[in-house]
């Protein structure tokens, strides 16, 4: 990552769809169907061109922290995605403004596609 580099894609670089979309199906059961509408209405957020540069900074941030694979507390322990709804509860604060019904429709849709393949 050099000093050049655009802020949006400093953050990108924290986050991808393939480790996203992974670690959801991997984890969903144990996430729990809120958390799960949750993170897919930050990545629909994020997927939107009319979301500014500034929000998808902090919604890159908040989707690498749930794929890192090392975090404040490992997600296989008890507990251990506390951190994560943490990180994810204080992003939605942050962007709240720049989710709309279309990002909330779209997670809720795929959210059903996906508790229905399970």
């Amino acid at each position: 990552m050099s000093k050049n580099e655009p802020p949006i894609d400093q953050a990108k670089s924290y986050y991808n769809d393939s480790s996203f979309w992974s670690k959801l199906s991997s984890f969903a059961r144990n996430l729990g169907e809120e958390t799960i509408e949750k993170l897919l209405t930050l990545y629909y957020c994020f997927q939107d061109p009319a979301t500014p540069k500034q929000e998808k900074m902090v919604i890159a941030g908040a989707l690498g922290y749930f794929i890192m694979p090392f975090d404040g507390i490992p997600d296989l322990l008890p507990g251990g995605w506390t951190d994560d709804m943490g990180v994810l509860a204080l992003a939605i604060a942050k962007v709240t403004a720049s989710i709309n019904h279309k990002h909330i429709a779209k997670a809720k849709e795929k959210l059903n596609k996906l508790l229905n393949t399970s």
